[in-house]
């Protein structure tokens, strides 16, 4: 049996019988069929730039299928990296001044991450605390922290101090003080989960201040998938 490949080459089986002895084994995927020996072709298929087959996968894999009646057949395969991502903004102000000392509230502030996973977790709170002349003297901190809301509990490791402001001497007027923070933290979750930003207010020392807030404009929470 002869057949035509590269360059215009001849390539000859020989056999002591009119027809070639093909192994039986499961593993051979050579057959013979009426017309002569059937050698089986394999295409690799890749996606469309951008897209993805499943909600889970982090990279997608590009292939560039080789010219018609090219010899040798040369296929192109690429990878990228497409990890999840999103981020919010705080949808409004949230005045920490009228709840109870101590106690943590949701800000209305929340990401849904899409999938089981590592990400990387940002919170930037910008704050602010005010008071009048005659306030003094006083001590107040605020604090934020990222909240499982999926799950309902608070994510360890991220309680921590947007701002403190100490006062020991009234001023003559109403002084504001504001603060800006980021922190990270990578948070690994087994499905779809919406993580909140909470925010307390606590004052250590004196009255309660004219305003301790969490501001909009650049308080938000960003996510990125790092693994699966």
């Amino acid at each position: 049996m002869a057949g035509k490949c590269c360059g215009g080459g001849t390539m000859v089986v020989r056999s002591a019988s009119s027809s070639a002895a093909l192994d039986p084994a499961a593993c051979n995927t050579l057959t013979q069929s009426a017309a002569g020996l059937l050698v089986p072709s394999v295409a690799v298929q890749g996606i469309a730039p951008g897209g993805a087959v499943s909600t889970e996968r982090s990279v997608d894999v590009d292939v560039t299928a080789p010219a018609a009646g090219g010899c040798p057949a040369v296929w192109q395969v690429g990878a990228r990296l497409t990890p999840a991502l999103g981020e919010s903004l705080l949808p409004a102000i949230v005045d920490l001044a009228p709840i109870a000392n101590d106690t943590w509230i949701n800000t209305g502030l929340t990401v849904a991450l899409p999938e089981a996973g590592v990400y990387e977790v940002t919170a930037t709170v910008r704050s602010s605390i005010a008071r009048g002349a005659s306030t003094a003297p006083f001590a107040v901190n605020i604090s934020a922290r990222l909240f499982n809301l999926t799950g309902g509990n608070a994510i360890p490791s991220t309680d921590y101090t947007v701002q403190q402001v100490n006062e020991a001497s009234p001023s003559s007027g109403q002084t504001t003080q504001v603060a800006l923070s980021t922190f990270h933290k990578f948070v690994t979750v087994t499905g779809p989960t919406t993580i909140g930003l909470q925010a307390n207010r606590n004052t250590i020392n004196g009255t309660a201040v004219n305003v301790t807030a969490i501001q909009t404009g650049n308080t938000r929470l960003g996510f990125k998938k790092v693994a699966d």
